[in-house]
């Protein structure tokens, strides 16, 4: 039986990370549920073996369940049957099985009837989905909504929605609007409130919205009347019991088919507000979006593993000249350099979400009780870690899992062009990952900032400061050389950038990716000292990051202020 979980040494190398333990505290809060819940742990190897059984399930169902209907899903897709989304056949079965095997409300507290799983946990999950079908991971994935409503809303609102999201209903986040795409800024949505009902009303229309006929909806729509800009937009919450809401047509994608796109028209659809008003884009949708830029990293990762999978399988059946394709050198290498960038993308996006988690239950705790000063600099020190590696974690993710899923159909050469083969639709579906959730270009615009405020070269100089084995030590030497070609190229940019305005701005996709294949190799390097088997891996990935970085050093000391000029 095919499980995604236990088939993957790498996923359980990541949850035994030496940072769960305190994640594991955090979470669980000195284990207090264990005197209300009999299958809350009692203490941190209870906790992790709990991790580790529900992972399982979710490994034997992506393997089992989601990855036998992701074809057939592919074919058939969604389709809008009066006014609303019926999925396809395959994703009605998909949705059961989770159902039935308890998956849903992965991170949300035992009292709003969750698993109460720390952040990491769900990453492995959605990327385990993704690895079955990518674009049910949408559907499934979009539970962490429900994190929103769990940090933002009041205890009624929790106590309504929470238990359902719990059971298994879906969730949607409705932001984009024909005329308000990466500028969310701009949404015209009305909400308008209802004193008789007591309630807001909700009219006009929203454009590709991720599996948009969801139960429950998270909705940016604009509360304050003569505004034109985010300090007019709230987040409200439309039950899609309450009606109001029709599905005017499902888009006609290249990939991801079975995950529906919708176009929806809202007439009157009541709405309850989320937080304070005003504040929706400038707080709730930041850290809706923070969220979701994670789940596309694992949902990327899961399609390297997918992607690299289908092509080692077929390089090592596939017969040429006598001998199955694997052994020659151009191919060999080429899987090598795939296995690499998938390791690199799962290293980026748990080094991310154990930041990520340390600092979101320091968030919830300090809700609950005041934070010692210990605690609150250990927030303040993960928030500015999570904050600098999401954007990188996304950025890398999405566009490695796009050369993999190029090279996944290489490899399979003109087979892989026919639809008798995996690998043409990860590549189909690959192509939305570094476009949706925030594109390439902005996840840039999010990394410029800790490359200049020095996120990035303080977490660098962390990690210079590991110990390295004799099998290690030169890769360690050979980054401490690339780290000085960071500081060289940020000091020039950031020096000419004075003389003419826009020269950092031009850059600023080359100094992020130096200081991203830095950290990532870093992140396997110290992999490669405590395992062997990452070694000939971090080697690879190395020697690619290095090309990268020379490339992109050499384009900027090259580069003069006269360039800007060029491209405007």
């Amino acid at each position: 039986m095919a499980n995604f979980f236990l088939d993957n040494k790498d996923l359980q190398y990541h949850l035994s990370h030496p940072l769960m333990q305190r994640i594991i505290e955090l979470k669980e809060r000195n284990f207090a549920d264990a005197a209300h819940y009999d299958y809350a742990p009692h203490n941190v190897e209870d906790a992790l073996d709990s991790y580790r059984r529900v992972l399982e399930i979710v490994g034997e169902v992506s393997g089992e369940v989601i990855a036998a209907n992701a074809e057939s899903v592919d074919h058939e897709g969604p389709r809008v049957v009066n006014d609303h989304v019926e999925y396809a056949s395959g994703t009605v079965r998909n949705i059961e099985a989770l159902i039935e095997a308890g998956l849903s409300g992965m991170t949300l507290p035992r009292r709003f009837d969750g698993l109460n799983m720390p952040v990491t946990c769900f990453a492995m999950a959605n990327e385990m989905v993704s690895r079955g079908d990518t674009g049910f991971e949408n559907i499934w994935g979009l539970q962490d909504c429900a994190e929103t409503i769990n940090e933002f809303a009041t205890e009624e609102i929790k106590a309504k929605y929470l238990p359902r999201v719990s059971a298994g209903e879906t969730c949607a986040m409705d932001l984009t609007e024909p005329d308000a795409g990466s500028d969310l800024g701009a949404v015209m949505l009305k909400a308008t409130w209802d004193e008789e009902a007591g309630v807001w009303r909700l009219n006009g229309c929203k454009r590709f919205i991720t599996n948009g006929d969801g139960d429950i909806s998270l909705v940016l729509a604009r509360t304050e009347e003569g505004t034109k800009d985010a300090r007019g937009l709230s987040m409200l919450i439309y039950d899609k019991r309450d009606g109001g809401v029709k599905v005017r047509r499902i888009e006609n994608k290249l990939g991801i088919k079975g995950s529906p796109t919708c176009e929806l028209v809202f007439n009157n659809a009541p709405a309850v507000l989320v937080g304070d008003r005003k504040m929706g884009l400038i707080k709730y949708v930041m850290s809706l979006m923070n969220a979701a830029r994670l789940g596309i990293a694992a949902q990327s990762t899961g399609l390297c593993e997918a992607a690299y999978r289908e092509a080692l399988k077929y390089a090592a059946e596939r017969e040429q000249f006598g001998k199955s394709i694997d052994k020659f050198a151009a191919v060999a290498e080429m899987l090598k350099n795939m296995e690499a960038k998938t390791l690199a993308s799962r290293a980026m996006l748990y080094e991310t979400a154990r930041f990520v988690d340390i600092y979101k239950q320091l968030a919830h705790i300090q809700q609950e009780r005041g934070l010692t000063a210990e605690e609150r600099q250990e927030m303040k020190f993960y928030n500015r870690l999570a904050d600098g590696f999401t954007p990188l974690a996304k950025m890398f993710s999405s566009e490695f899992a796009n050369e993999v899923a190029y090279d996944s159909i290489q490899v399979h050469g003109g087979s892989g062009y026919m639809k008798d083969y995996a690998c043409e639709r990860l590549f189909r579906d690959a192509r939305i990952l570094n476009i949706y959730e925030g594109t390439t270009q902005l996840q840039v615009v999010a990394a410029i900032n800790h490359v200049t405020k020095g996120t990035y070269l303080e977490q660098i100089m962390r990690y210079e400061e590991l110990a390295h084995n004799e099998a290690t030590r030169a890769m360690g030497e050979k980054l401490v050389a690339l780290r000085e070609l960071f500081v060289k190229a940020t000091e020039r940019v950031e020096a000419l950038d004075k003389e003419c305005v826009g020269y950092k701005e031009l850059h600023s996709r080359r100094l992020v990716e130096i200081a991203g294949y830095i950290i990532l190799s870093h992140i396997l390097l110290r992999q490669a000292n405590e395992v062997e088997d990452y070694v000939a891996p971090a080697k690879i990935f190395l020697k690619y990051a290095s090309k990268k970085v020379a490339e992109a050093y050499t384009a900027i000391s090259e580069s003069e202020t006269s360039d800007v000029e060029l491209y405007k």
